[in-house]
């Protein structure tokens, strides 16, 4: 048997179809929201590979991260002004996810010293990725909020990259740590 092509051509016309079917415009914000968090997840896993090469235990983490992502990203290719019920039910979206993030951020936060200044991304090849993953989370979530206020995507799918970004943060503070890397403060430059 011969393996299928990875191309189809459907989408030369600068067209692509959502999973109820829909043809929209490739720059319709519902695929601008898709490539964001597609972005955001190959963020997260160049991450987890540095990550995975000083010994992290977090990586696993990342990578249920990633396969969450898989799921918003359903999400978003569902619009809800088009979904049935059997798409809604295939690509729902529930808070379980958000509540583990925010459990993960606890436990880190719990380990690490106080945050007296405005750090830069820094502290090593580990936490400059996790500080690159969460700048592309926030520009994810800023493409994801304009759906959910549309009613076309669910409201915890922006919760979850809203705290996924806050994840990122205390994760990338916590790899310096463990690496003892210094994370670089913010200094005001003199006039």
């Amino acid at each position: 048997a011969r393996a299928p092509r990875i191309y189809t051509r459907t989408g030369d016309s600068g067209f692509s179809s959502t999973f109820t079917g829909e043809r929209r415009p490739k720059g319709d914000r519902i695929f601008e929201a898709l490539g964001a968090t597609d972005e955001l997840s190959s963020a997260i896993g160049l991450a987890g590979e540095f990550s995975s090469e000083k010994g992290h235990t977090f990586v696993g983490q990342l990578h249920k991260v990633q396969c969450m992502l898989q799921d918003v990203g359903s999400n978003l290719a569902t619009p809800l002004s088009s979904a049935r019920e059997a798409h809604l039910k295939r690509t729902s979206f529930s808070e379980k996810p958000v509540l583990e993030l925010e459990q993960w951020i606890d436990s880190y936060s719990e380990q690490l010293p106080p945050l007296r200044a405005f750090i830069l991304p820094s502290g090593g090849r580990s936490s400059a990725a996790l500080h690159f993953s969460r700048a592309v989370c926030r520009r994810a979530e800023r493409c994801v909020v304009p759906l959910v206020q549309a009613g076309e995507a669910d409201p915890n799918v922006a919760k979850y990259l809203n705290r996924l970004s806050d994840y990122l943060f205390v994760l990338a503070r916590y790899a310096a740590m463990k690496e003892g890397k210094e994370e670089k403060i913010y200094i005001k430059p003199e006039p």
